[in-house]
């Protein structure tokens, strides 16, 4: 709306606030039901009501706990100041996109299923294995979705970068850069979508410390790994300094797995064994490869295409063929997801 109007300083002070009134509108589109559900909600206050200290004392180790995959994205950001210029920018660019499916799959999977973890009732053993169920089928939801996202990035980051970027100054060669970028994240996007929810299965045995002291293990591995990969890897590699970039989303995913790995080793300890049944991530990369293949196909019959358009077809087909090639591999979430869609189509008023 001021894009026209203002100057880049102005329009960055223009997008802070609509940030601000963005914040807003999410928690009043929201009050009606809470007043509704709680009518005698009160905004209060007070470190004398044993749930509000629980509340204060959670705070901070859920709030890095949650949010390490945003803080090592800031430490990233950092390390980015460090190589040739644009790539602080590109950075961000990839950024915006690749922290999407975390908070799509890995966040709203986790979100979701906490309040139902944390309602189990019984026995140890009773409450271990209602844990272990309600966690692997929410591990099987994040890969769902997670490993056609990774592939995307990997195969198709310029396809996504033109479309949501390339105008103006950012031509082509930007997108291309905001593609190795993309396609570095793609290392550690099932580790970070699948440990947010192994440290809600933590929250949920009131267990705030561990995931946090993992997380903190996570942002310290992410600034020496990323140091390394950003500033001395395109060296030995003999590639261009700023190839340093997506050495840092690399290194940033390694990270990402040795926090999964503590995580899971840890809860494994606590309520047995937990994960994604054998076979299932084959299957999955192997309906993604056959989608991203797909995908090239499309993509070489329209190479001129504008970029929108050329995004909605090449990608409207990636994820179609992803679709169909797990459901014929027997994959039950690809199988409901086509349930739902044929009643849906079936229902739908001629």
């Amino acid at each position: 709306m001021f894009g026209p109007r203002l100057g880049s300083a102005d329009l960055a002070v223009a997008a802070a606030w609509g940030s601000v009134a963005g914040s807003l509108l999410q928690v009043l589109v929201q009050w009606p039901t809470v007043r509704h559900v709680a009518p005698t909600i009160r905004f209060h206050l007070s470190a004398s009501t044993v749930h509000v200290r629980t509340v204060l004392g959670n705070f901070l180790p859920a709030f890095v706990g949650r949010g390490v995959v945003q803080l090592s994205a800031f430490v990233d950001a950092l390390l980015a100041t460090l190589l040739p210029t644009g790539a602080v920018a590109a950075m961000g660019y990839a950024q915006a996109i690749y922290t999407m499916p975390v908070s799509l799959f890995g966040m709203s999977v986790s979100a979701a299923e906490l309040p139902v973890m944390s309602g189990a009732r019984g026995t140890a053993d009773e409450v271990a294995a209602y844990l272990r169920a309600r966690l692997d089928g929410g591990l099987r939801k994040v890969a769902f979705f997670v490993v056609p996202s990774a592939m995307a990035f990997l195969a198709l980051g310029h396809v996504i970068a033109s479309a949501l970027y390339q105008t103006g100054e950012f031509g082509e060669k930007a997108s291309i850069y905001v593609w190795g970028i993309l396609a570095g994240s793609a290392v550690g996007l099932l580790a970070s979508t699948m440990g947010r929810l192994y440290a809600s299965a933590f929250y949920a045995l009131r267990d705030a410390k561990t995931p946090l002291r993992f997380a903190m293990m996570r942002v310290v591995a992410t600034g020496a790994f990323g140091w390394f990969a950003a500033l001395r890897l395109p060296g030995l590699l003999v590639i261009g300094p700023e190839w340093g970039a997506a050495g840092l989303t690399a290194s940033a995913g390694v990270a990402g797995w040795l926090e999964y790995a503590l995580l899971r080793h840890r809860l494994r300890e606590r309520i047995g064994r937990t994960g994604l049944p054998n076979g299932l991530l084959p299957r999955l990369w192997a309906s993604a490869i056959i989608g991203a293949g797909l995908g090239w196909f499309l993509l070489g019959l329209v190479p001129h295409l504008h970029p929108v358009p050329r995004a909605v077809l090449v990608l409207g087909g990636y994820g179609i063929a992803y679709l169909l090639s797990t459901a014929l591999l027997g994959v039950p979430e690809a199988r409901a997801m086509l349930g739902r869609l044929v009643r849906r189509g079936a229902d739908h008023p001629r």
